[in-house]
């Protein structure tokens, strides 16, 4: 006795099972061609990209090479860097140095525990540039959305 109507076929053959070979071939062809396009953007130079880290390494090393004053050369990457976004802060807008803050913490990882203070030091000077509301709609979700922490504490 048969329940269903319709002509039985033999299992496997129709769309289904083309659709499975087709990825069953494609599926790992992808994987491999986006892994290898993942390792050929990686850095592999182990110079910093970003232009802003590029000016901080290169003011950390000149300042230590030509004998200025010792205050200058004991400076770590990460003051250079805070300082080095403040003046773009100021020059362009925060949204330029939240950004060029995110590519060097990308860049050089070492960066990421002063992430957060970076970030709420360019709050904070970004009330005093462009005012609580304005500061605030430059506010995106770098290092844990400390700008917005450093506008809060320095409008309120």
């Amino acid at each position: 006795m048969k329940h269903s109507t319709t002509p039985q076929t033999r299992r496997g053959r129709g769309p289904a099972r083309r659709v499975g070979r087709t990825l069953a071939f494609v599926l790992p062809v992808v994987l491999v061609f986006s892994g290898t396009l993942a390792v050929a953007g990686v850095n592999w130079s182990g110079r910093p990209s970003s232009p802003v880290l590029a000016a901080a390494d290169t003011a950390v090393s000149g300042a230590s090479s030509s004998g200025a004053s010792s205050r200058t050369a004991e400076r770590a990457p990460h003051q250079v860097l805070r300082d080095r976004l403040l003046v773009e802060l100021h020059k362009e807008n925060p949204g330029v140095a939240l950004t060029h803050l995110q590519q060097a913490v990308n860049d050089r990882p070492s960066l990421a525990r002063h992430c957060a203070s970076i970030a709420r030091a360019l709050g904070k000077a970004a009330v005093r540039v462009y005012g609580p509301t304005r500061a605030q709609s430059y506010a995106r979700p770098v290092c844990d959305t400390s700008f917005a922490s450093g506008v809060l504490t320095a409008h309120g």
